[in-house]
């Protein structure tokens, strides 16, 4: 089969499409003719060696799969050759074939499509814990999206609207406004690209102030970080919650007096850890999603579709921030 394998820490330039051998299934575990592999921000750092996980080389990234079910590894019940499936694998989904266990694979209900199927669990299911697990979110507050228009962004739009939130959306272009208002978002504001001066931050600060509104924002969704992650925070609602989701603009240092003035929350959202520990609540958002998936409520935009041999520029191109929606990698048919 072939895989494109991180041979060595780098950039997406440093990928390598081979020829290796099938994997074969153990105890527990399915092998998957992958058919489509959606392009997450982690892929972007484990081929750096900058992610939490760091597996053994070389290795294909590529976390989040639709496939169907090849081989059946020993004490596999409930699954056939032939079944098709959504999966989160940790990495190994740049190629041809993938080994995942038996028990992270959902069933893709019959008549949805693979491909924006692979596009739908990292980021949403991500979202769904944060908004509801973690931020407690209900209907009628209002929610302010950073990073509105990416992936996970826009997973947080339209996750805010299907609960009953009012939702800002916070994006770098207004074609990228346009796409989060598009998705159900109420409003939208425009920011400039950082690092900021003290004068920018203060005008950007003023800027999500204006947008969500005098009572401010009861729940912000940061999946971005850097300079964006403070002025967010001055415009959070009293006890609101700041959720912590990713840095690509920088590690942000929060200053915790703000904290204390608006008696509010910083949350941290680590979605593969809740997954690993609470699997059955983690279950039971993903059966969520699947009906709101089947209903159209949530639709994942795929805005960009590459071959597997086109990996290493897929990846590149999400790290580069400039992509709305989802980057996803065709690999079967």
């Amino acid at each position: 089969m072939k895989a494109l394998l991180s041979v060595h820490p780098g950039g997406p330039d440093t990928l390598e499409l081979h020829d290796v051998p099938s994997p074969q299934p153990g105890p527990g575990e399915l092998r998957v003719r992958v058919l489509a592999c959606a392009i997450n921000y982690p892929d972007v750092l484990i081929i750096e060696d900058k992610y939490q996980f760091k597996p053994p080389r070389p290795f294909a990234p590529g976390a989040e799969i639709s496939g169907e079910v090849d081989m059946i590894g020993p004490g596999v019940t409930g699954w056939s050759v032939g079944d098709r499936l959504l999966a989160v694998c940790g990495h190994g989904g740049l190629a041809e074939q993938a080994i995942l266990r038996a028990q992270d694979a959902i069933p893709l209900p019959a008549g949805c499509d693979p491909i924006a199927g692979a596009a739908l669990i990292f980021t949403y299911a991500t979202t769904m814990h944060g908004l509801l697990d973690r931020g407690h979110i209900v209907a009628g507050e209002t929610l302010l999206v950073l990073g509105a228009a990416g992936g996970i962004g826009l997973s947080a739009v339209e996750i805010g609207k299907a609960i009953g939130a009012v939702v800002v959306a916070a994006v770098s272009s207004e074609e990228k406004a346009a796409a989060a208002l598009a998705a159900g978002a109420d409003r939208a504001v425009v920011y400039g690209r950082g690092p900021f001066d003290a004068k920018e931050a203060k005008a950007l600060t003023e800027a999500f102030k204006q947008t969500v509104g005098p009572d401010g924002a009861h729940v912000i969704y940061d999946p971005v970080g850097g300079d964006y992650a403070e002025a967010a925070l001055r415009c959070i609602a009293w006890e609101g919650r700041y959720l912590v989701v990713g840095f690509p603009a920088g590690i942000p240092k929060l200053p915790l007096n703000l904290a204390l003035l608006k008696s509010c929350d910083i949350r941290g959202v680590f979605w593969g850890a809740f997954a690993a520990r609470e699997p059955l609540q983690n279950r039971k958002n993903i059966e969520t999603l699947i009906a709101w998936w089947k209903e159209r409520r949530i639709q994942p935009r795929v805005e960009r579709l590459f071959r597997l041999d086109q990996g290493a520029t897929a990846i590149a191109q999400l790290a580069n921030r400039s992509v709305i929606g989802k980057v996803v990698v065709k690999v079967g048919t």
